[in-house]
C-alpha cells in the first residue's frame, strides 16, 4: 500500500509501535541460540586449529565474539529506542536514495549466507534420504529446503521465535554429541585436543594467527550488526527508562552472553572436527563419525540448526533491505523470494573453503558501516533523531539527491583501509569509518544540511523510548504513549497498525 504517493512509507518499514513489541529476553537468548549454532563456523575452527592451539582458538573466538557483540547491542539501540529498522536510519548517514548502496550490500551478503546455510542443511537432507530411499540429490534437496524456508520466514517474525523454541534444545543436544564423538576419535589418533597444532606458530606470526581468529569471528556476524536493529524494534523495552542498560537488557543477555558462548563452542566443534578427519566439513564428519538410525537423527538436527539460523539471522534481514529498495510494490514476502533467489545464485557450495578470508573482508566493509552508524546516532545526534523526516521525499535527509557524501565516503575510506590491514579488518573498518564520518558530517556535510535534532537537541522531540514516546506508524510521527492500564483497555479493540505484515 503506498501512502500518499511516498515510497518510503513502505507498511513493513514504519516504526514498529510499543504494542508490537513482543519478544523478550528469553526469547532473544532462544533465537540467539539458534542463530549462532551455525555450521559454517566449523570452518573458522578448522582454519584456526592449523596455527593456534585450542585454548588460544578458543580465546579468541570469545574476544571476537564479544566485540562482535558490543557492536550489535551499541546499533541494537536505534531499533529500541526508535522502532526503527536498518535501512530506515541509513537514511541518516546515507540520504533517502544513498542508503540503498550500502543496504544492498549488507542484503546481498546475508542472501550469500542463506544460500550457504541451506547448502548444509540440503547435504543434510540428502544424507537421510539416501539412508532410506536410497535417493542421492543434493540439489533438489537444496532447492526443497530453500523453498520450505522462505516461507517460514515470510509468515514474521513471531513465527521465527516459535520455531526458534522447537529447534534451540536439539541444535544443543547434536552439538554436544558431536563435539565428544568427534574428541575422542581424535583422541584415538593420538592428539591431546588441548595441546595439538598442525603447524605451530611462535612470535608475533602467533598473535597475527591469533587477531585472524578474532577478526574472522568478528565478521561472520558483522551482518548481524549492522543490521540489529532490524530484530532489536521487537523486543520488549520499559518506557520513560533513560539508564541504557536497563532499556538494553533484552540485548546485552543475548549479544553478550548468549552468542559468545554458543558461537565459541561451535568454532571449537570445527576445531576438533578438523583434528579427528583433517576436514572441517560437519557433514563429512557426521557421516564418519556415525551411521544407521543415529546418523539420521543427527543429520536431521543439523537441518533443524541451519533453519533457525537463515530464518533470523539472514532472510530477515535481506528480505527487510530488498523491501526498503523496492518501496511499497516489494512488500516484506517479496523481498524474502528475492533473497532466496540470490543465495541459490551465488552458489554457496564454492564458498566454505575460503570462508575466513571472505570473511575479514566482509567484516572490513560491513564494520565500516556500523562504525558510520554509530558516529552519527551516538556522536552526532546523540541518539535523538526527526523520525518524521525519514519518511519524507522532500525531507532533511535528502540532502543532495537522496545523498549524504559524508556517509558514502567514510564508507569508502574505512572499508579499503580495513582491507589494506586484513588481519585488524573489522576494528579498522569501525574505528576509521567513525572517524571519517565524524569529521565530514559534523565540519562539513551537516553545515550544508542542516540537520532539526542538532540545531534544536530536544529530548522531548527527538527521543522515544527513554521520554515514553510512542512511533504512530501510519504517520511516522511521535506521539505520547498509552499508560499499561490504557493498553489494557485497548485489547479487545481492533488495531490496524497490528496488521502490517511483517511487524509481527
Amino acid at each position: 500500500m503506498e501512502r500518499d504517493g511516498n515510497y518510503l512509507k513502505s507498511p513493513d518499514l514504519l516504526p514498529v509501535t510499543h504494542q508490537q513489541r513482543n519478544i523478550g529476553t528469553f526469547g532473544f537468548a532462544v533465537i540467539w541460540i539458534g542463530m549462532a549454532i551455525v555450521l559454517a563456523a566449523f570452518a573458522i575452527g578448522g582454519s584456526a586449529i592449523t596455527n593456534l592451539s585450542l585454548p588460544m582458538v578458543i580465546l579468541a573466538t570469545l574476544v571476537g565474539s564479544c566485540l562482535i557483540g558490543i557492536f550489535m547491542t551499541l546499533i541494537g539501540d536505534i531499533g529500541i529506542e526508535h522502532g526503527l529498522s536498518f535501512p530506515v536510519y541509513m537514511r541518516a548517514p546515507f540520504g533517502t536514495f544513498g542508503t540503498h548502496i550500502p543496504s544492498l550490500v549488507r542484503g546481498i551478503t546475508a542472501a550469500c549466507w542463506f544460500g550457504l546455510n541451506t547448502y548444509f542443511g540440503a547435504l543434510a537432507i540428502n544424507g537421510i534420504l539416501n539412508l532410506l530411499f536410497d535417493f542421492d540429490n543434493w540439489f533438489i534437496c537444496f532447492l526443497v529446503f530453500a523453498a520450505l524456508q522462505l516461507f517460514n520466514t515470510s509468515l514474521g517474525i513471531k513465527s521465527i521465535e516459535r520455531f526458534a523454541d522447537l529447534a534451540a534444545p536439539v541444535i544443543i543436544l547434536i552439538s554436544c554429541w558431536m563435539y565428544y564423538t568427534l574428541a575422542d576419535h581424535a583422541t584415538s589418533q593420538g592428539k591431546n585436543i588441548w595441546t595439538w597444532v598442525e603447524t605451530p606458530t611462535t612470535g608475533f606470526a602467533a598473535f597475527t594467527a591469533f587477531m585472524v581468529v578474532v577478526m574472522a569471528n568478528m565478521g561472520f556476524w558483522s551482518t548481524l550488526a549492522a543490521d540489529m536493529p532490524s530484530l532489536s524494534r521487537f523486543f520488549k523495552a520499559p518506557k520513560n527508562e533513560r539508564n541504557w542498560f536497563k532499556r538494553n537488557k533484552t540485548q546485552l543477555v543475548g549479544s553478550l552472553i548468549v552468542m559468545p558462548i554458543t558461537n565459541t563452542f561451535i568454532v571449537t566443534i570445527g576445531a576438533v572436527c578438523y583434528m579427528a578427519v583433517a576436514s572441517a566439513d560437519p557433514i563429512n564428519a557426521l557421516q564418519q563419525s556415525a551411521s544407521g538410525f543415529i546418523l539420521g537423527i543427527l543429520l536431521l538436527m543439523i537441518v533443524l540448526a541451519q533453519w533457525s539460523t537463515n530464518t533470523s539471522a539472514n532472510v530477515v534481514p535481506a528480505a527487510t533491505i530488498f523491501s526498503n529498495i523496492g518501496g511499497p510494490k516489494v512488500p516484506f514476502w517479496v523481498g524474502v523470494v528475492i533473497a532466496g533467489i540470490i543465495g541459490i545464485l551465488a552458489q554457496p557450495w564454492s564458498l566454505f573453503n575460503v570462508m575466513v578470508n571472505v570473511l575479514l573482508i566482509i567484516g572490513g566493509i560491513l564494520t565500516a558501516i556500523v562504525g558510520i552508524l554509530f558516529a552519527d546516532y551516538y556522536l552526532i545526534r546523540k541518539r535523538r533523531v526527526h523520525v518524521k523526516e525519514l519518511y519524507e521525499l522532500d525531507g532533511q535527509f535528502k540532502y543532495y539527491k537522496g545523498f549524504n557524501f559524508a556517509g558514502l565516503v567514510a564508507w569508502v575510506i574505512g572499508g579499503a583501509v580495513a582491507n589494506i590491514f586484513s588481519a585488524y579488518s573489522s576494528l579498522v573498518g569501525f574505528f576509521v569509518g567513525a572517524i571519517v564520518y565524524y569529521v565530514l558530517a559534523k565540519y562539513w556535510w551537516f553545515k550544508k544540511y542542516p540537520q532539526a535534532e542538532l540545531e534544536d537537541p530536544s529530548d522531548a522531540k527527538y527521543l522515544g523510548i527513554t521520554v515514553g514516546h510512542n512511533l504512530d506508524e501510519l504517520f511516522g510521527q511521535q506521539v505520547p504513549a498509552l499508560t499499561d492500564q490504557e493498553e489494557e483497555e485497548l485489547v479487545e479493540q481492533p488495531d490496524p497498525l497490528l496488521e502490517i505484515k511483517g511487524a509481527e
